[in-house]
């Protein structure tokens, strides 16, 4: 009884601003109460904290009537007692309560998330011209790009990416990253052959005491061309990265 003293004001405060994630399962509702914005951020794993997620750490038949789920309830359906693994499996499975109103506010903002990682990443391959936020939005609504909301803004942007790169709606291609190659003037002569294939273009090549390679390549090959450069010089060469995205801006681009 003491407890119940105890904690039923602070249930009251604590879900005001609830978001309920529901589930059902084995002919029962399941439910968990949430903060609002942090289910996305769980099932994306930015989020890796279970507590900033939950509002009270609860596996409840009816949230809004503070009706919490029994042993028994769990144990049968769920075929274990063990709430944390409930609540992670109504958090990963369940599906989110909002508001049409609400949702279409998420719907914004994550094509608005995507978009954005889009135009910081992408360039006119023609021009090397950055693309701005809107014209990426544009875009992405001539594709019908559709939003996941259980999946990162960054994952989603490879997909626009590549959908718009199929249906050829503008051009675009990720912008290529700017880097340094520095060896022996011995491996360099090596390897060479090898490092240019994983090369877009030459800026500077330079063969002296040292080899000294200044060039854009795409990021994708960024990881290969540091695993190619360690192994064959047993870690003596290095890769430095110039400039992670090379573009021409111009005032123009900022409209």
């Amino acid at each position: 009884m003491g407890g119940g003293k105890i904690f039923q004001p602070s249930t009251k405060i604590r879900l005001t601003n609830v978001s309920v994630v529901r589930l059902r399962k084995g002919g029962q509702r399941f439910e968990v109460a949430c903060y609002r914005n942090k289910v996305t951020e769980w099932r994306t794993g930015v989020e890796k904290d279970i507590d900033e997620v939950l509002q009270i750490h609860q596996v409840y038949m009816n949230v809004s009537k503070g009706q919490v789920a029994k042993t028994e309830e769990l144990r049968k359906c769920f075929k274990t007692e063990d709430v944390d693994e409930v609540i992670k499996e109504v958090l990963m499975k369940g599906e989110q309560q909002v508001s049409d109103k609400e949702r279409q506010h998420q719907q914004h903002n994550m094509l608005r998330d995507i978009a954005t990682v889009v135009a910081d990443k992408c360039v006119n391959p023609s021009t090397q011209q950055t693309y701005t936020v809107t014209m990426i939005e544009k875009a992405m609504a001539d594709i019908h790009f559709s939003v996941n909301h259980n999946r990162s803004a960054k994952q989603q942007a490879l997909d626009v990416i590549r959908q718009i790169q199929e249906q050829n709606t503008i051009p675009i291609s990720r912008a290529q990253m700017r880097i340094r190659v520095v060896m022996s003037a011995k491996e360099g002569k090596r390897i060479r052959d090898s490092v240019m294939e994983l090369v877009a273009s030459v800026e500077d090549e330079e063969r002296g005491e040292e080899y000294e390679l200044v060039c854009l390549i795409d990021p994708g090959q960024y990881r290969t061309l540091g695993d190619l450069i360690s192994r064959e010089t047993k870690g003596a060469g290095e890769v430095v990265i110039l400039s992670l995205k090379n573009t021409q801006d111009e005032e123009s681009t900022f409209m």
